[in-house]
């Protein structure tokens, strides 16, 4: 099985910027767990503060001659902006690699401009609100549905 982990914007400061939303626990150490978790899985981490990077990873991966069985995205700030974003995860899910959103804070209730998803529609999954473990939930969503 092959997972690739795609993250956007400020998702490097994990651990460092607003501690009381995002927690303590770096993106480094939530791959490292994740990594020791599933040794049998192949794990790709990508993490851009640029959206056409976030696009071209997307695009790539979808149509990657080695197949992908699922890409976790965290697109940050670009959830709620990101039309050409949007496209891309929505021609991943066209390519047959099911793409699910994962959120480490409730966008559900937080400012009002950050409730609105442009993914929410278009993805396999969302998990929203569960914090750094999201990540993880969203490994085993894709562990769980393997044939």
């Amino acid at each position: 099985m092959k997972i690739a982990i795609v993250n956007g914007p400020n998702l490097n400061l994990t651990g460092k910027r607003l501690r009381e939303v995002y927690g303590t626990t770096s993106m480094e150490q939530v791959m490292t767990n994740i990594q020791r978790e599933w040794g049998d899985v192949r794990f790709r981490y990508f993490q851009s503060n640029h959206e056409g990077d976030l696009i071209d990873e997307i695009q790539t991966l979808a149509l990657s001659e080695d197949k992908w069985d699922g890409i976790v995205l965290n697109a940050g700030g670009y959830t709620h902006t990101s039309v050409a974003l949007r496209d891309a995860v929505s021609f991943a899910i066209e390519q047959q690699v099911p793409v699910i959103e994962v959120h480490i804070s409730d966008i559900t209730q937080r400012e009002a401009f950050r409730r609105v998803s442009l993914l929410s529609d278009v993805v396999t999954h969302s998990i929203i609100g569960h914090g750094i473990d999201g990540y993880r939930e969203a490994v085993a969503y894709f562990l769980q549905r393997e044939p």
